[in-house]
């Protein structure tokens, strides 16, 4: 921003979920809502875009009937103060397409592609949010200076409501959780 912008002023002040809803589609894109505050993502590169493409694309024909997997939209981790977080992917029950917003328990998955600028968000802070909200799996994506991405899988410890590391993948998926599929990161 320079000198002369100033940022709209609903960005100075916490909203809540009511507020959040009344928005229209083009008033919520770009962004993700972290305790009633407005926090801007900034644009994805192409390779950001396909490698999310390309795994939701995989995992929803990977996920059966009972499953969907799409791409960014909001995921109301909690109401009050609110908190939309918008993964990457999202492996969600089929049944709930229709549902508005969609909830922690409809979810099954989340996956997050760091970009630069993401790095500790991706890493810390949104692995204890989906773990906290009860999102049983979370996978990070790592693009990597040689094209190959890395691959950190989690698994919900619902005692502890944290995630443990699952498996590591280098370039290609193979994992039977949470459900079969195999998925080649490599020729992006």
């Amino acid at each position: 921003m320079t000198a002369g912008m100033v940022a709209p002023e609903w960005m100075h002040q916490q909203i809540t979920a009511d507020e959040y809803d009344s928005w229209s589609a083009e008033q919520c894109a770009g962004v993700e809502i972290v305790d009633g505050m407005v926090v801007v993502s900034p644009s994805a590169s192409k390779r950001h875009n396909r490698l999310a493409r390309i795994l939701a694309n995989a995992l929803d024909a990977a996920a059966g009937p009972d499953w969907n997997a799409d791409t960014a939209f909001d995921v109301r981790l909690q109401d009050v103060p609110l908190t939309n977080r918008r993964p990457h992917v999202v492996v969600y029950r089929a049944e709930t397409i229709d549902i508005t917003p969609t909830r922690p328990e409809h979810v099954l998955l989340v996956v997050e592609v760091v970009s630069p600028g993401s790095e500790t968000t991706d890493r810390i802070v949104k692995v204890d949010q989906y773990a906290q909200a009860g999102i049983a799996f979370y996978w990070r994506i790592e693009q990597t200076a040689n094209g190959v991405p890395l691959v950190y899988t989690y698994i919900l410890d619902p005692a502890s409501r944290s995630y443990r590391d699952a498996e590591l993948f280098t370039g290609t998926i193979r994992t039977a959780a949470p459900f079969a599929v195999e998925i080649d990161l490599t020729a992006i």
